[in-house]
């Protein structure tokens, strides 16, 4: 069965608003992105490679091209000033329900405790309720992951009562609990252009 897309949007795709700016990432952004990636965090609570390397970052960066030419994934840079990256934000169809939008982020060690993630997941959040019509949006949080929690409550998510997912990572079963977006939660004076 082909997965049909959702994220079919001009590009290059660029999301400003709360102080931030999102936006696709280049060729150009191979040191940075292992700069935020080649970190025991990011290792421990990503399905990212470790360690990251220059050519681990070119072939992550091919793949994110191909998954949003295919309009599956959105994968862009959080910046301050439209240039260099300080993390990463993710939009995906929810492998639990396809009607659903879930998010994944991180933030590079250097960037940590700026709010960059939270302001992150609130664009993101009101851009894809916007553009892409999910059902609702997700964040799939390893148990144990007390940052990622304290975002996701920030950001205006509950943790719901489903059954936990269950994803193979790095070789080991990783069980997430599904946060969702209440309604209502985003509303923000300082919104946005894309």
């Amino acid at each position: 069965m082909d997965i049909q897309p959702i994220f079919d949007f001009p590009r290059p795709l660029h999301i400003e608003g709360l102080g931030i700016q999102l936006r696709e990432w280049c060729a150009d952004d191979v040191a940075d992105l292992v700069a935020l990636y080649d970190d025991p965090e990011i290792d421990r609570w990503t399905p990212v490679p470790s360690p990251f390397d220059a050519e681990t970052a070119r072939v992550y960066l091919a793949a994110a091209e191909q998954k949003a030419a295919e309009g599956q994934t959105v994968q862009l840079a959080i910046t301050t000033d439209g240039e260099r990256p300080q993390g990463e934000i993710l939009l995906f169809r929810s492998a639990a329900d396809a009607r659903d939008v879930e998010l994944a982020y991180g933030v590079g060690p250097a960037y940590r405790g700026r709010g960059l993630a939270t302001r992150a997941v609130r664009l993101a959040v009101h851009f894809a309720k916007r553009r892409a019509g999910p059902r609702r949006v997700v964040l799939c949080i390893e148990d144990g992951n007390a940052a990622s929690e304290a975002v996701a409550k920030a950001a205006g998510f509950v943790l719901t009562d489903e059954d936990p997912v269950r994803r193979v990572a790095k070789g080991r079963e990783v069980v997430l609990r599904t946060w969702s977006h209440l309604e209502g939660a985003e509303a923000v004076s300082d919104w946005h252009r894309w």
